[in-house]
Order: C-alpha cells, then structure tokens, then sequence
C-alpha cells in the first residue's frame, strides 16, 4: 500500500490524493499502528483517560481495534486532548510535552502510515529530521562537505517554539495540495484542535502548533517547514543549479547557498560574504512568517566557520591542521552534550546515594554505549578518553565513600597481579570503557546515496487501483 502511494505522488507531484480514508480505517494497517505504539518506549505512559497500551492488551486488543474502526467508519471519533508534561530544557526553560491517549496515537500511526510515503515524494534531499532512513549524521556530513567547498558564513539558524507556533489554516494548506479526501482532512485537523489538558487539569485550547509527543507531530512539523526546503530548492534550480551559474554569480559578487536543516534547526551556508548572510536572514523570516515560525533571537546568529557553531551536539569548525598550513573542516563534541553526560553520570554516582551497584552499572554502560554511537564519527578520542576517567573516578570515588575504603583497598580490588588496572567490575557487570570505542569517518551518502523506504516505488510499471 505504501509503495502505491509513493510511487503515485513521485509519478505526478500536482497528484492530489482521494479516497485515502479507507487504508487509514484498513484493519491491516490498524493493527501494524497498534504494534508500533505498543512497541514504542511511550506504551507505559498513558493519556488523559489513564489507560495504557498493556490495559489494552488485557482486555483483548482485536475488539479495542474493531471499535475504534467502527467509529472512524461513523465518522464519530474525536480524540481526547493530550496530557501535558513540562520537560526541563537546558538553561532552566521549559518544553512543553503533549502525550496523547493509547487511542489517539493508534489513530495517529495509521494517518502516517497512509500520509508519509504521500509527501516523502515531495520533501527535499537537504531535510533530515524525522524522516525515514536519515539521520542527524548525514546533516552533518553535507555540512562538512559544503564547507570545504568554500561556503564558509553560516547562518546558525533555529525556530523558535517551532510546534507550539505552526499555524493551523497554513499547514492544512499543505496538507490539501496532497490530499482532498475530506474524511483525512478533517481527522488531521482535529488532532490539532484537541486541546491539552495542563498538569494542573485545565484544558487549554489549541488554536496554533501541533503538540510535541504525538506520532503525527513530527511529519506535520516537516510539512510546515517544507515551505522553506521549498523556497531554497527554487533559488538553487533558478539561479544557482550549474557550476557555470555559480561561478558567474560570485563574479558578480553575489552569493551562493546551501540549506541544511534537520526538524526545526537548520544552517544556511554560504558561499560570500556577512552582508549576504544578513539578507539571507531576512528572506528566511519573509518564508516563515505565512506559517507563524520567527526566528529565535537568542538562538540564531551569523558566524564564520573559523569561528565554529554548533549543530546537533557537534562543534563544526574550519581550521588549520597541526604542522601544516592547510585548512580543513573538523568536527568535534560540543560543549553541552559532554556536560549533560556528567551531570547524569553525576546523578547515579551520588555519594549519599544507596542504588544498587548492578543497577547503577546497567544504567551508566546504557547511557555510555548511546552517547558512544552517536559521537564516535567525530574528532573525539581525546574527549572519550577523558570522560572516562571522569566516569571511572565517579564510580571509585562512590565504592570508596559507600565502604570507607582506603586507596590501599582500591588498588587491592582493581590492581591485577602484573600490576595493570583492571575494568570496573561488579555484580557481574564490567564498566564500558568509551576510551576504546573506535572513531570512525562518517561517509557522506549525497542525495542518491540515502535508500528509499519503498525501493520498489522506484522502478517498474504505475501501479492500478
């Protein structure tokens, strides 16, 4: 069924789809939603009605299937508004959670499964969050390669409270240029006007954004942004899309630019000067403004690559090489990810703290191994190594508090007889060492070189209703 839709919306991008409703009300597709929220780590976590995907599990999930089916059928289901949850961000603000009922979010993983393969066909190469079989890596790659193409001014851009601010009319705009079937218009906008229901159980009315937490958010969110993958798609077929057009540009002294953006974070980079960038700016917040986005003040500025940004938890920066006079672009951790790892490292090490040893040993190897596999691409043996010991000091510093040990005692346990250190070790669980963890190049794949979700959309006949 997806292949179907795919290969549609790629064969016509005017195609405006119809009579969608009923894969979205298939029994098929009902049951694959449910399996997915059901395997999804949110399923222990409940809505407004205080049920939860294991509740449903109990009492027979083929009939709480088959009564949601009869209601979308009847055109009489309304979903519940979303439970407000407050998550700390870093600088003691505050986002705003919405967790939907077990439900609403079956509901919500059927229209995407009907609705993403539709508007995959139409977002563009240079959009990577929430998207399938992309990720926050190939970001940074097309960013690393851009650079050392010479597009050195970077906008450093981010929208500000870019869910909670999306307008209602402009994005059901969008989602029209696809889709008329007015049964799906009509379920997607009711799941924008759901409400929430705050932590001190008023309900709030939502007459703009769509709630971060839901399963359809993110897809929403790359339809409304898809406005500027759009406008920088336009300025590069029309004026930038050769070499020769490039080269006459900068002769001119115009610029040349690239967009980079991953969910409501994006880079603009370009290839001129700070006067260039600064217009580019004010374009940029020209696109947003029909859909309710601005700028963050406080988030977005203008700087050269010599000077380095940061970008999805990497610090990207153009320097010279040791020992040589050529210039590359590197990318190192930022500063905030490797604080955020000590502060939680910090949390489970507590002095005071009487956690089990086993416990705290899974918890901190789970969080190392993560935080490992998202930054082993870039330039960071010396900050693995080093975290290390940090995380290893951490540990004896608490064995030795928690038994009173002497240093005499430490190297006793974790000296061997040769006189090497041994891994920390105990309850059967050894420490994960993140000074051993490989570092390797991460590739750039291009826009030819990401697979598609449904390889068989690319090839072969139009499929037949």
């Amino acid at each position: 069924m997806q292949t179907k839709l795919h290969r549609w919306a790629k064969a016509d991008y005017g195609f405006r789809f119809d009579d969608v409703f009923n894969f979205v009300c298939d029994p098929a597709i009902l049951v694959m939603a449910f399996v997915r929220v059901a395997g999804n780590t949110g399923a222990r976590t409940a809505g407004v009605d205080g049920v939860r995907a294991a509740d449903v599990v109990a009492s027979g999930v083929t009939a709480h299937l088959n009564h949601v089916r009869a209601e979308l059928r009847a055109g009489v289901f309304r979903p519940l508004p979303v439970r407000e949850r407050m998550i700390p961000k870093a600088g003691g603000k505050l986002r705003r959670l919405g967790i939907p009922t077990v439900t609403d979010r079956v509901v919500q993983a059927a229209l995407k499964l009907v609705l993403e393969p539709i508007f995959e066909a139409d977002f563009r190469p240079y959009s990577y969050g929430f998207r399938p079989n992309r990720r926050a890596h190939d970001a940074i790659a097309e960013i690393h390669l851009f650079g050392s193409q010479g597009y050195r001014w970077v906008l450093d851009a981010d929208i500000e409270a870019c869910f909670d601010r999306i307008d209602h009319g402009a994005l059901m705009g969008r989602v029209r240029m696809r889709v008329k079937d007015k049964r799906v218009l009509t379920l997607v906008k009711a799941f924008l006007k759901a409400g929430i229901m705050t932590e001190l159980g008023e309900r709030n009315e939502t007459t703009s954004g769509t709630p971060q937490g839901g399963i359809l958010s993110p897809l929403l969110a790359n339809i409304a942004l898809s406005v500027l993958d759009d406008f920088a798609a336009e300025q590069w077929t029309n004026a930038m899309g050769s070499r020769r057009d490039r080269e006459r540009r900068r002769r001119r002294g115009l610029p040349t630019w690239r967009l980079v953006r991953y969910a409501d974070d994006f880079v603009v980079m370009v290839h001129g000067s700070r006067e260039h960038v600064e217009e580019l700016r004010e374009q940029v917040s020209q696109v947003l403004a029909p859909m309710g986005l601005v700028q963050s003040p406080a988030k977005t500025r203008i700087v050269h690559l010599a000077d380095g940004f940061d970008f999805l938890g990497f610090r990207i920066v153009w320097m010279r090489k040791r020992g040589t006079d050529k210039w590359h672009v590197y990318t190192f951790i930022a500063d905030k990810p490797v604080a955020s790892l000590k502060r939680k490292i910090k949390s489970l090490t507590q002095r005071l703290s009487h956690l089990d040893y086993k416990i705290a040993l899974i918890r901190i190897n789970q969080i190392l191994r993560g935080w490992a596999n998202y930054f082993k691409h870039a330039v960071a043996k010396h900050t693995l190594q080093t975290l290390h010991t940090f995380v290893w000091w951490r540990i004896v510093r608490w064995v030795m508090h928690r038994h009173r040990m002497t240093w005499t005692a430490i190297r006793r346990w974790l000296r061997g007889p040769q006189g090497k250190w041994k891994p920390i070790s105990m309850d059967g669980i050894q420490l994960f060492d993140l000074g051993r963890v490989p570092i390797t190049r991460y590739r750039y794949r291009g826009s030819d070189g990401i697979p598609s979700p449904w390889p068989d959309a690319l090839e072969g006949p139009l499929p037949t209703a």
